[in-house]
């Protein structure tokens, strides 16, 4: 929760999109600035003041305004130490001292170790200042996991509340929830990123339609244990569910185009293209539809696994599922 309310208050928040951002955007070097060796490097160096004065340009170069660089040629630090070793066996002496202090001024120029490829170098793409939504939706999937932990953990209703708070923000700014002139284009359609001052880019399946399908199961309560599964919608809200009656229409395991007429306070989904109505209601439990007509009942919120492998292996013995949800456990 700490992790979340600083993240909210962070740099990482774009307030225009209430989304997150991959890295906060921040001041690049200009190019002209870039690989300069600091005056109190040089002069703290016997070695590199040497090549200096002795014309000697295979490791440090001086430049017309008397600015010191590395030799442009080196791409990490392996290239630099086989320079040194080189010199060391040619006109200068190289002590390891004086080689590890060379090193480390390399390293402190460059800062090889904290570099974040694209998006810690430029902007757009999934770069500074960028929303990249796969992220997002990775933010959301651990945020919901946190939520339904501690929910089933029975922590303080407080901090359950604010982690809910959280999860729905971030839910909410995803793209699929906004106005296409706030999106920037289709809301319906995954795009990689969305830079600063521009909308979605970079349209394709990306990451992010895989992170949204898992939290919405969550978000449904669908759950998987032990090979059993279970409904068990904690997080789902109150106004999920319908106000009027709506018709449900869904393809079934035998690719045919059924339809199943929704009542006011239900809700419909398929999985593994069995329909599955949840229904509010006052009471908990679990009404299976067979394809022979016979209906089996189950107290509780999970179904046994002999029901279970007839879903997974879609033997079309399961018809359809209604679920009664508890009203009083909706958000």
């Amino acid at each position: 929760l700490h992790v979340l309310d600083g993240l909210k208050s962070s740099s990482l928040f774009r307030r225009d999109q209430y989304s997150y951002v991959l890295y906060p955007n921040k001041d690049l070097p200009k190019f002209v600035n870039k690989n300069t060796v600091p005056d109190a490097t040089i002069c703290g160096s016997k070695l590199l003041m040497s090549l200096l004065e002795s014309g000697n340009e295979q490791i440090v170069k001086k430049d017309v305004a008397g600015k010191v660089h590395f030799n442009g040629n080196f791409r990490n630090a392996k290239d630099l130490e086989k320079a040194l070793d080189t010199l060391n066996h040619s006109l200068f002496s190289v002590s390891k001292k004086e080689k590890e202090a060379v090193l480390e001024a390399f390293e402190a120029v460059f800062d090889h170790k904290s570099f974040t490829g694209r998006s810690g170098t430029f902007f757009g793409y999934e770069g500074l200042g960028s929303i990249y939504w796969h992220m997002v939706s990775k933010l959301l999937l651990a945020v919901e996991e946190c939520c339904i932990k501690a929910i089933k953990d029975e922590e303080e209703p407080s901090i359950v509340g604010r982690l809910l708070e959280h999860f729905y923000e971030i839910n909410e700014g995803i793209g699929v929830h906004k106005s296409p002139q706030l999106y920037g284009a289709f809301p319906t359609d995954p795009y990689s990123h969305t830079p600063a001052g521009k909308g979605a880019q970079q349209p394709g399946m990306t990451g992010q339609v895989k992170e949204d399908i898992l939290t919405r199961f969550g978000e449904l309560g669908v759950t998987v244990n032990k090979g059993q599964i279970g409904f068990e919608p904690v997080l789902l809200r109150r106004e999920e569910f319908l106000k009027e009656e709506k018709l449900f229409k869904y393809v079934n395991i035998h690719s045919e185009h059924k339809e199943i007429t929704l009542k006011p306070d239900s809700l419909g989904f398929t999985y593994c293209q069995i329909p599955i109505v949840y229904r509010m209601e006052a009471a908990g439990g679990i009404e299976v539809l067979h394809q022979d007509g016979s209906r089996t009942v189950v107290q509780g919120t999970s179904l046994n696994k002999s029901l279970s492998d007839s879903i997974f292996k879609r033997s079309g013995d399961v018809l359809q599922i209604n679920v009664s949800v508890d009203k009083t456990s909706l958000k």
